[in-house]
């Protein structure tokens, strides 16, 4: 059993040593293959690099041929190139120098020509020097005659010569003076007969279109009481209701003053329509105590904003203005609150600008300019009470601020003659601003300030020499001078009327235009006895 066991085992390794040796003799053999198969790819591969090389080398040789080919022809190329421009040079080197041949000889012919008028002019000048010393001759001998002239007129006349030159100078004088006189009048009558009429015609028609009534009432500042009982609501517990309604309107309440009646006072017109509408309100309510003053105060003021608003934006469509800026619009709308000598101020505007642009379209002016300016002229008086400055200063920085345009900004600058108007549309608005304001039944003014007016008016009339009286007539539209005849004759009184007409305007401000009417009377009183 042992020995068959041992038998077994010894053919079991038997058999793995052969598979052993049967596997290294596979790998073996594989070996061999693998490097019969390499050096085959290898032979393979060097010979396909050498085909491709010596390929390279062909390409190489046939395209440095065509490189030398090419750079022949470009060089071939650039001196034919260069041999043209060479050619070019040389014919316009030849041109030139022709040219300047041609200048050198043109040069010389009128040296030529120079040289013999330079010898003409010595010549000429030779000629005045001997012209010159005869004509000194004859000067002196003319001026001795004369001096022997004038020692015998002297001696025949028995003046000096000062003399009768002043006699000669003073006739000549009042002669020219009455020429001058008379030439004026003749040219002002033929402007009168052309000018006036056509003035007159432009200016009606301006009028009879655009006429619109004005208000001469200022803004309301007179409250009537229902009762005396209301005063005393009104006042309140130890003022407290009046005082608490003033620091809500910025207004003065005063009461006890007039009868029946509350007077509203505030210089801004503005505050003084708030107030007015607010008590109003608050009587007719009833309830009046610090808390509801407050909150009534406040619905008027936004009630008033809104009303300015609507204004400004009715003005500027009824005149058919358009693209305004709308704060500018509501500023507009404020001056249906403020008055100036008793004219509405934005009616006076409204009315400007239909004026402005009916004497615009008469005389060939922008109508568009005008009708704006004329609308926007008085803009500054809207708040001339918060501003400082004059009404015109403060229109022309609104109308700055707003990118109105320059020729706007100019004639408001210009509509009361502080700057000079340099365009039509500025003549025109002051044209305009003068008719609406001067014409009859426009404005008002105090009783004090007109008869101040009156007499200022005549009193510069008396301060010329040679006048006797002088009378402010039409309500101070017009004055009449009386001169003394022995003094005045009839050529100065038109010097006068224009004196004092001069005068008027550069010392006195008033509406409209003042007639200066200078007579010259002579009387000649005998009695019979």
């Amino acid at each position: 059993m042992n020995n068959n066991l041992l038998l077994g085992i010894s053919s079991a390794v038997v058999g793995v040593i052969s598979g052993i040796v049967a596997l290294i003799v596979g790998v073996a053999v594989g070996i061999v293959v693998y490097k019969f198969l390499l050096d085959k790819k290898l032979g393979n591969a060097k010979a396909e690099a050498e085909r491709i090389l010596e390929d390279s080398r062909q390409e190489a040789k046939s395209m440095r041929k065509e490189a030398l080919i090419e750079a022949k022809e470009e060089q071939h190329k650039m001196r034919s190139e260069v041999d043209k421009e060479v050619r070019e040079r040389r014919a316009e080197v030849q041109r030139l120098e022709q040219r300047v041949t041609a200048r050198e000889e043109s040069l010389t012919r009128k040296e030529d020509t120079l040289d013999k008028r330079l010898a003409d002019v010595e010549n000429a000048k030779a000629a005045l020097n001997v012209r010159e010393q005869d004509i000194v001759r004859k000067e002196n001998e003319v001026a001795a005659s004369h001096d022997r002239m004038i020692a015998e007129l002297e001696r025949v006349s028995g003046m000096s010569r000062d003399e009768a030159k002043k006699i000669l100078l003073d006739d000549m004088l009042d002669d020219a003076k009455k020429d001058a006189a008379q030439m004026a009048k003749d040219i002002e009558a033929d402007a009168r007969e052309t000018a006036e009429a056509k003035a007159r015609e432009i200016v009606t028609m301006a009028v009879q279109r655009c006429a619109t009534d004005h208000a001469s009432e200022i803004a309301v500042s007179v409250v009537p009481l229902p009762s005396d009982e209301m005063k005393g609501r009104i006042i309140g517990r130890v003022g407290r209701n009046i005082r608490a309604f003033e620091n809500a309107t910025g207004v003065d309440v005063i009461i006890d003053d007039t009868p029946d009646v509350v007077t509203i006072s505030a210089f801004d017109p503005v505050r003084r329509e708030i107030g007015r509408v607010a008590l109003e309100r608050l009587m007719s309510d009833g309830r009046i105590h610090p808390a509801r003053i407050e909150e009534t105060v406040e619905k008027v003021k936004n009630e008033i904003d809104n009303q300015m608003k609507d204004a400004g934006e009715e003005a500027a469509f009824e005149v058919a203005v358009f693209g305004l800026h709308p704060e500018l619009v509501r500023i507009l709308g404020r001056l249906k609150y403020r008055t100036s000598y008793g004219q509405n101020v934005l009616k006076h505007s409204i009315e400007v600008s239909h004026l402005a642009g009916i004497l615009a379209a008469e005389l060939g002016a922008d109508v568009k300019v005008a009708k704006r300016a004329g609308l926007l002229h008085d803009i500054g008086k809207a708040v001339d009470h918060e501003i400082e400055g004059t009404h015109v200063a403060i229109g022309v920085e609104l109308a700055k601020k707003y990118k109105e345009s320059e020729a706007i900004i100019h004639a408001i600058e210009a509509h009361h003659g502080d700057g000079e108007s340099k365009t039509d549309e500025a003549v025109n608005e002051q044209a305009a601003d003068a008719i609406s304001g001067a014409r009859p039944g426009a404005r008002r003014e105090s009783l004090e300030n007109y008869v101040k007016r009156l007499e200022n008016i005549e009193k510069i009339a008396n301060s010329f020499d040679g006048v006797d009286q002088s009378f402010a007539i039409q309500a101070g539209r017009e004055i009449r001078v009386m001169v003394k005849p022995e003094k005045v004759d009839d050529s100065k009184t038109y010097f006068i009327a224009k004196e004092i007409a001069k005068k008027l305007e550069d010392e006195l401000e008033y509406p409209g235009q003042i007639k200066v009417s200078v007579i010259r009377e002579l009387r000649s009183v005998e009695y019979a006895k």
